[in-house]
């Protein structure tokens, strides 16, 4: 491979990327940045055996071209390793570049120390997160770096792959999505999907190619209607079908507990209006509007769907009008309206400055993090940080029309704790809309909240279970003094509830050794399992690869490393709870118990069925072998005739 044109031909996309953005003179500057981290790094080679330079070469592509940052920042991405892995100093970037590039050069070398607060990577989190106090573009390139490294993960060993995606996952991904850059953070989920569940990303990235071959021909024809109506009335627009991408699916589909074709909204259809092509001088606001009007004149719009982003948009600035309107198909489609620069906000978020929304989350989250380190909580700053950089946010008011942004599925207790400790701690009920409810009640977008006070309640064991926001668990977690129990051996995870031969990874219980200093604890994960997520977050060195073996006649125990453990246990068999809907007819439970007793040979240990409106519905758990076993099950019952679906769920 001529690694020599490719280095020189991706460099030169840089300069052509941000050669209209800057002087010359500045120009000159990002190519002399591009030969010393050439010069530094060339006797450097990355896993897959490509040299080095090619990394800050892409990272700077990705500065350049898509995050469309200054010259300072892309001679900052090109620079960014040269100090931490290199002979080379700050003070040599400050002599040849200047204080502004040796300062954001600094913030993003990592600093090697002799011992850390917590672990390496918590203190490098807190190392870019403190960087928000000095310039949010250290932050930028520190993100780009991450994504180049998630598109480049497939030379890395399993258990690497699972530190970084855990990573990824539980920080940079969520911060992508905060600071607003929307394309960047769908890259860094999709990818870390992707290498943490293989087998479940491919499953779900083949049935979104079915799903569109299924569809592109109706919805082309319904897009096609909508651009007639708005060009009739002189708006030029845009009109085009989006499928959501694999983890958005996976998510929804563990959020709603349905599986993917029985999932709504997997497509939704985009209006995108450009401004400057508009006779009318109005706001991207008004036009938005006046494009809802016209369209609900000609298509019938689903009762109840309307939801204004534009008015109350999530505090990653993401803006648009969206609402359901039925094709001539008879179906409900998922419609969005906005213009090209809200389209453009959600990609670079931040760095187009529109709106306050950043500025004033920036603000806010620069004194959770004095907060954070105040408490010298250490052992919980990632919880803490994740609980800050929340995905999904909905809107509540107070009786007197004060609005609360809360993370999804926050309680009464979230919105109390909002409005300070001490209202938190007294919390006693509350009246949501105004009817009668629990402090652990889910709140939801637009829910008017009375909330109850009395000092003669205090808080509870179980309230840090109902909470979504850091404010409330830091409180309850500082008051209730939890400990977290510590027990030996390899053990599955209550939570994912692993089986041999899926898609597994094992984490020792950090800092619990015996006197030998061998980890007493592995813990078994599934690949999914967000605690697993976590931890791979938190503690990447104690993430080992595992092969969970299936054969029964395998020793137990075939091999424990460093990095990798293989496991079996002969003849032993675990509980799954399989949910079953169907049409109820005759005997039709008699050829269920039949099919899993009979048919399969498999023990039952209990099962509930009920039956509404000639719907049934049907628990049962059943003991399997296997990953195999199980699927072998659900394919089996889900031919029996009358049945309309199968799939496990998880119950603590």
């Amino acid at each position: 491979m001529d690694y020599k044109k490719i280095v020189n031909d991706l460099a030169q996309e840089v300069f052509d990327a941000i050669r209209p953005r800057v002087s010359p003179e500045d120009l000159e500057r990002v190519r002399q940045a591009y030969l010393l981290a050439k010069e530094a790094h060339a006797p450097q080679r990355r896993k897959s055996g490509e040299p080095y330079i090619l990394h800050p070469i892409s990272v700077a592509l990705i500065v350049a071209k898509e995050l469309q940052l200054d010259a300072n920042t892309v001679i900052t991405a090109f620079l960014h390793d040269v100090v931490e892995d290199t002979p080379y100093t700050v003070e040599d970037i400050r002599q040849r570049f200047g204080n502004d590039v040796a300062g954001l050069v600094n913030v993003v070398t990592k600093q090697k120390k002799e011992s850390y607060h917590t672990t390496k990577q918590v203190d490098n989190y807190q190392q870019i997160l403190a960087s928000l106090h000095y310039d949010i573009r250290a932050v930028m390139v520190k993100i780009s770096d991450r994504l180049h490294n998630m598109r480049t993960l497939q030379s890395m060993r399993p258990d690497k792959q699972m530190k970084i995606a855990g990573e990824t996952d539980c920080f940079y991904a969520p911060l992508a999505n905060r600071l607003g850059l929307f394309e960047v953070k769908s890259d860094l989920e999709n990818l870390s999907f992707k290498y943490r569940c293989e087998l479940e990303y491919g499953d779900i990235a083949q049935w979104l190619e079915q799903d569109e071959a299924q569809n592109r021909e109706r919805l082309d024809s319904f897009c096609k209607d909508i651009r007639g109506t708005l060009r009739d009335h002189g708006i030029q627009c845009e009109v085009k079908p989006f499928w959501r991408r694999p983890y958005s699916i996976w998510r929804r589909m563990k959020q709603s507990n349905l599986d993917f074709w029985h999932l709504p909204n997997r497509y939704y259809i985009r209006i995108t209006f450009w401004e400057d092509t508009l006779d009318d001088p109005l706001t991207d606001k008004e036009t938005c509007l006046k494009i809802y009007n016209l369209l609900t004149r000609d298509f019938r719009e689903r009762p109840g769907s309307f939801i204004n982003q534009i008015e109350q948009p999530k505090e990653n600035s993401y803006q648009c009008l969206r609402l359901m309107l039925l094709s001539s198909q008879g179906i409900w489609e998922d419609v969005q309206i906005c213009s090209e620069g809200m389209v453009r906000a959600s990609q670079v978020g931040c760095i187009n400055e529109i709106g306050n929304n950043i500025g004033n989350w920036l603000k806010r989250f620069r004194k959770v993090l004095k907060d954070i380190s105040s408490q010298g909580n250490e052992a919980f700053f990632l919880e803490h940080i994740a609980s800050s950089l929340y995905y999904d946010d909905i809107t509540v008011f107070s009786p007197n029309g004060d609005s609360y942004i809360l993370p999804k599925d926050s309680t009464v207790l979230d919105y109390a704790f909002k409005q300070g400790d001490e209202v938190g701690a007294h919390a006693h009920y509350a009246y949501v809309n105004g009817i009668l409810c629990s402090v652990k009640t889910t709140l939801h977008g637009g829910d008017c909240v009375k909330l109850i006070t009395s000092p003669k309640i205090g808080p509870r064991k179980d309230w840090i279970d109902h909470c979504q926001t850091y404010a409330a668990k830091r409180y309850l977690r500082l008051f209730l003094k939890e400990r977290r129990k510590i027990r030996g051996g390899v053990c599955r995870c209550p939570l994912c509830k692993p089986l041999p031969g899926g898609e597994i990874i094992g984490i020792r219980t950090h800092g619990h050794k015996t006197a030998s200093n061998e980890y007493e604890e592995i813990t078994l994960h599934r690949r999914s399992c967000p605690e697993a997520i976590r931890l791979a977050s938190k503690y990447g060195d104690d993430v080992v690869s595992v092969s969970y073996a299936e054969d029964p006649s395998a020793p137990p125990i075939v091999a424990n490393t460093h990095t990798s453990i293989t496991i079996n246990r002969i003849g032993f068999t675990y509980p799954i709870t399989l949910e079953i809907t169907g049409v109820d007819r005759h005997r039709l439970l008699m050829d269920l118990t039949s099919e899993i007793a009979d048919r399969l040979h498999l023990n039952m240990d209990s099962l509930c069925i009920s039956t509404v409106d000639c719907i049934v519905n049907c628990k049962v758990v059943i003991m399997v072998h296997s990953v195999k076993e199980m699927v072998s099950a659900i394919a089996h019952i889900s031919k029996i005739p009358g049945i309309e679906s199968v799939r496990q769920v998880l119950e603590q």
